[in-house]
Formats: C-alpha cells, sequence, structure tokens
C-alpha cells in the first residue's frame, strides 16, 4: 500500500468507523493533503509509508511554523494538526507506520474561547421577527419553526436540518414533548420541546405544500423548490434578521444554541443538565458557559452563601 491508498484507506474507515460528518471528513481529507503537499516539498519528492514513519520532530513543528508564517489561524492549525495526529494512528493501527516522534509535539494551545449569546431581550427580538412580505408565508413559518428549535431545544443546525417527516409526524400525534437526537459522535440524547415549538412545526407542516408527498424518512424541513433545506438559506435567514435589528455578527445560527445553554445557566440550570441537553461529550465543554453569566453567578453566591449575607 502507497500513501495515496493509505489516504483512502484512512477516509473510509472515519466514513464508515468514525462516522463523521460530510464537511468534517471534508476537512480532514483537506488537512493531511496539506500536510503530505508540504512535506513532498520539504523531502524533495512524495512521501512514502516508509518515509513518513521515519519523520521526525523538526519536519512535524517545520509544517507547523509554515502554516504560522502563511498566518493561518491557530484554530485552524490545531484542527490540522489533529487529522494528521488521526492519519498517523491509523497507519500505526494498520501496521503500515510507525512514528513515535508525532507524539512528542504539542497540539497548539488555542485561546479559551467563550461563547456569544444574545441577550433575552434580542432573543424575543429576533424570533418575533416579521414575515418577509415577498416570501411565500409557509417559507416564514419554516424559518420560525427551524429557529425555536435552535433556541427552545438547543439543537445544533444539522440536528434541527436532519429532522425526517416520519419523526415530526410522531411527536405531533402523539403529544410527545420529548425529541431523541443524534449528535456528534453519534451521541444519542434526549431533549424537551417547548409547547411553541410544537406548534411552530404544526404551523410550518399544516402550509407546506410539498408535505403530503413526503415518505416519512424524507426530510421534514424543505427547500423552496421542495428539497432538503440547506443550510446555507438559514444562515441568510439569521443574517438578514440580525442586519434588520442591527445586532452584531456573531449572531449565527450557533448563537441560538449557545443562548439557549446561557439563559439556561442565569436561571439556575445546573452544569451537568446543561450538559446532557447540549450533547457535549465533556464537561468542560459547557463549563465555558459560566464565563459568560458572571454577573448572575455573583448574584447568586450573594443570595446563597451565609458568609456573604452577614453583615
Amino acid at each position: 500500500m502507497n500513501v495515496t491508498s493509505a489516504q483512502e484507506a484512512w477516509r473510509d474507515w472515519l466514513k464508515s468507523e468514525r462516522r463523521l460528518a460530510a464537511h468534517t471528513l471534508v476537512a480532514y481529507e483537506h488537512d493531511v493533503a496539506n500536510f503530505i503537499g508540504f512535506m513532498t516539498t520539504y523531502l524533495g519528492g512524495p512521501p512514502t509509508l516508509d518515509a513518513l514513519a521515519k519523520l521526525k520532530p523538526a519536519e512535524f513543528r517545520a509544517w507547523l511554523a509554515e502554516r504560522a508564517r502563511l498566518g493561518l489561524a491557530r484554530t485552524s492549525t490545531a484542527r490540522a494538526f489533529s487529522s494528521v495526529r488521526s492519519f498517523f494512528r491509523f497507519l500505526d493501527k494498520r501496521g503500515l507506520a510507525h512514528n513515535a516522534s508525532i507524539g512528542a509535539i504539542q497540539t497548539p494551545k488555542l485561546p479559551r474561547s467563550v461563547p456569544k449569546a444574545l441577550s433575552e431581550k434580542d432573543m424575543d427580538e429576533l424570533l418575533d421577527q416579521e414575515a418577509e412580505q415577498e416570501r411565500a408565508a409557509w417559507i416564514d413559518l419554516r424559518d420560525q419553526a427551524v429557529l425555536v428549535l435552535l433556541y427552545g431545544a438547543g439543537l445544533r443546525i444539522g440536528e434541527a436540518l436532519g429532522l425526517s417527516k416520519g419523526v415530526v409526524e410522531g411527536l405531533l400525534t402523539t403529544g410527545q414533548d420529548t425529541l431523541s437526537i443524534t449528535g456528534k459522535g453519534n451521541k444519542a440524547r434526549i431533549v424537551p420541546l417547548l409547547p411553541q415549538a410544537l406548534d411552530a412545526m404544526r404551523a410550518y407542516r399544516a402550509a407546506c405544500p410539498f408535505m403530503a408527498a413526503l415518505d416519512p424518512n424524507d426530510a421534514f424541513f424543505l427547500g423552496a423548490r421542495g428539497g432538503p433545506l440547506d443550510p446555507a438559506i438559514v444562515q441568510k435567514r439569521v443574517r438578514d434578521i440580525r442586519r434588520a435589528l442591527g445586532l452584531p455578527d456573531s449572531v449565527t445560527p450557533h448563537a441560538l444554541r449557545h443562548s439557549f445553554a446561557t439563559h439556561l445557566l442565569g436561571a439556575g440550570g445546573d452544569l451537568r443538565t446543561i450538559q446532557e441537553l447540549l450533547g457535549h461529550a465533556s464537561l468542560s465543554t459547557t463549563q465555558r458557559y459560566t464565563d459568560v453569566d458572571a454577573d448572575r453567578l455573583s448574584a447568586v453566591y450573594r443570595a446563597a452563601h451565609p458568609r456573604a449575607k452577614a453583615r
């Protein structure tokens, strides 16, 4: 097996065993192709599996230094290094190449990012934004249902748009108010649905002209021509709303999910529960939200701690 066929086998493994999302798979492939391209220039020719096995820490650091020289973001380089490390682990497990040097390289350190959430007032205004007059009414009802799911249930955009007609029909006909979601890493979780979310989905279902022709496995949320709704359409709708309301560029569909978590925490929700609702594998990911509402946490501390109330 040569390097190219090893890359193909690794890609197939990521797709079938790891079940990575399509866009993540493309990113991983691009990262490793970039690494191989750099090593082709650095070593004076396309590297063989044996050459990859013999790479020293200096060669890996040269690749990282080149990315820094090109001005690539540290977040991008950290992901690229993770992709390359995944490839080398695959080579090792398959007995194709063993390289101990990559273990001596530390992942580029990233600044601790804090999710940008909307205020409750801004969130209310975003969800109450008036419909666009030039569009069909069912499209506005569709967008409203998607946005309510992102904020009301903390769904990722892919999770919301991945809902099938059969799953939603089961919810709306049985009166069930919880939804089983399979998120990143094939991790399943149960999320409760607000009455407003169920009502929004009912209104969209009743108005959508393509709904009756759908099979149970077809996507519930549809584009203007009846195909599965493209995430870019939802992103554009949020851009249009934020411009109309004068909100910052940080307001994206994913910011609605951040707002869901932040507002739950501000109302007294505990981190473990929020972790389960979001589907985070690690509590440390959820703990980022504690920085968002420091004023609220301080107020709770002053009200609850016995020494804080002492005069």
